[in-house]
């Protein structure tokens, strides 16, 4: 019984020492790990996904939940002339022929209300020519809008719709976007009405995007928000909902999403909506320099030593850089204290003022950093501000010509539904291409023409290249196109 006793005891004894010991040495190891995995002065480390707080997945439910209720779907429609070629044999054997193709196109694209009361931005390829805008809100009112102006240089539109209490999205800082930030792109891409993408940051200031103006001022944000046709006009916006861009174009070869898309930055918006408002078009400013970048091939042969800044390569006599002391061979490095480090760059800087504003210019000379005081003009060389209606009466002066409504007689015996008659020739661009008094013109830019207040409509905010067609009394077709 003793020895029964014994080993029962004995036995006992080591399972309990096996525990306490196997307890301890796992407690060590564990010890062990921490020690490995959280040093005391290691970072927190997160996934690269996670936004504020720790265990807090970036949030996009609040900034959509703003945004898509103050993007709105438009649609837009245009009557459109196609003028036929006068066919003498398909009339002897035929009888009288039309001279003209009617037809209404349509189109559609997005815009963001920025205001309560019925303002909305837009792209001016959205509504470029149209006869009607349609506005859908998010919740399916629809409004017929007006257009207030538009500019093809930054391709920027505002419109209104008459309503009250609309929500709308504040204005954020473009200056101050990152590149990786996130965002999300809001429109109606393929009408399929508020749709949301999402997508980051992957340049600023690009250029070379808007291929349908001589003049166009370029310094887009890039991003891989998912893009396509639809979605022109729309918002770009940062994770508190705040606008920070319009979504204008994408990079594709065959016109739909290929993986980068462009916004105008917000902050150039501001200064286009502010003067469309006020004056109805765009006050914009110019230095008066021809500027390239610099790169390191161009500064070793300019002896340049360094690679930030704009090559100066020509002054424009009594403009606003040739009155300031800026010189040939100069690198503008800031505008108002702003670096800029490219052309695009240099060019959003400027957009923003009016002529008549002076601006500090930081110049290098012979390695030498230097500030001029700059008044801005514009492009005619003056600091006057002007009224669209001013530049519409300008641009019809310049056409050298008299117009008057066309009898429906005519109209009828040349088989053509609309026309405006030149009936008297000045100096002009008219005269210069070589267009005959008494030429009917029956569309601009394929834009139909039926009074003397549609020419004047068709070239308002028009820059470059300009289409006009008509007809002779004769029956003969004609087409001219010009530069304004």
């Amino acid at each position: 019984m003793k020895k029964v006793v014994s080993t029962v005891f004995v036995a006992c004894l080591g399972g309990l020492v096996a525990v306490t010991a196997t307890h301890f040495l796992n407690a060590g190891k564990q010890n062990s790990n921490n020690q490995i995995n959280n040093p005391g002065n290691a970072p927190n480390y997160r996934l690269a996904s996670y936004n504020g707080s720790a265990g807090t997945l970036t949030d996009f439910t609040q900034a959509a939940e703003k945004t898509v209720h103050s993007v709105v779907h438009i649609k837009t429609t245009s009557e459109q002339v196609n003028n036929l070629a006068y066919d003498p044999y398909a009339e002897w054997f035929f009888g009288p022929q039309k001279r003209q193709q009617n037809f209404v196109q349509q189109g559609s694209g997005s815009g963001v209300i920025i205001s309560e009361d019925g303002y909305i931005v837009t792209n001016n390829h959205v509504i470029a020519g149209s006869d009607k805008i349609e506005v859908v809100l998010n919740d399916k009112r629809t409004y017929e809008a007006e257009l207030i102006g538009s500019d093809a240089s930054t391709d920027v539109a505002l419109i209104k719709i008459k309503e009250k209490d609309l929500p709308f999205l504040n204005y954020g800082n473009s200056d101050g976007v990152k590149i990786g930030e996130w965002v999300l792109a809001v429109g109606n891409p393929f009408n399929l009405n508020s749709t949301v993408t999402a997508g980051i940051i992957s340049a600023k200031g690009r250029n070379n995007i808007l291929n349908v103006n001589n003049r166009p001022i370029e310094s887009f944000i890039q991003t891989d928000a998912v893009v396509n046709p639809g979605n022109s006009g729309g918002a770009l916006v940062n994770t508190e909902g705040e606008l920070i861009g319009i979504n204008t174009a994408i990079a594709s070869n065959n016109g739909a999403y290929q993986g980068y898309s462009f916004a105008v930055p917000v902050n150039i918006v501001k200064k286009v909506v502010n003067d469309l408002v006020e004056f109805g078009t765009v006050q914009r400013a110019y230095i008066g320099v021809s500027i390239q970048d610099i790169d390191a091939k161009f500064a070793a042969e300019k002896n340049i030593k360094q690679l930030q800044g704009i090559y100066v390569n020509g002054i424009s006599q009594g403009g606003s850089a040739d009155e300031a002391g800026v010189k040939e061979g100069d690198v503008i490095t800031k505008i108002q204290e702003v670096p800029v480090a490219s052309v695009s760059e240099l060019q959003e800087q400027i957009s923003r003022f009016r002529p008549g504003d002076k601006i500090n210019v930081s110049i290098v000379r012979e390695g030498k950093e230097s500030n001029l005081p700059l008044i801005l003009k514009s492009l005619d060389g003056t600091t006057r501000l002007v009224k669209r209606s001013e530049i519409i009466n300008k641009s019809v002066n310049t056409l050298g010509a008299e117009f008057s409504e066309v009898k429906s007689e005519e109209l009828a015996n040349l088989r053509i539904g609309n026309g405006v008659k030149i009936t008297k020739l000045n100096a002009g661009k008219l005269a210069q291409v070589g267009i005959q008094p008494g030429f009917i013109v029956t569309s601009i830019d394929k834009k139909k023409i039926v009074t003397v207040d549609d020419i004047k409509n068709a070239l308002g905010n028009k820059s470059g290249m300009v289409l006009i067609e008509g007809f002779y009394s004769n029956g003969m077709r004609a087409s001219y196109s010009f530069a304004l």
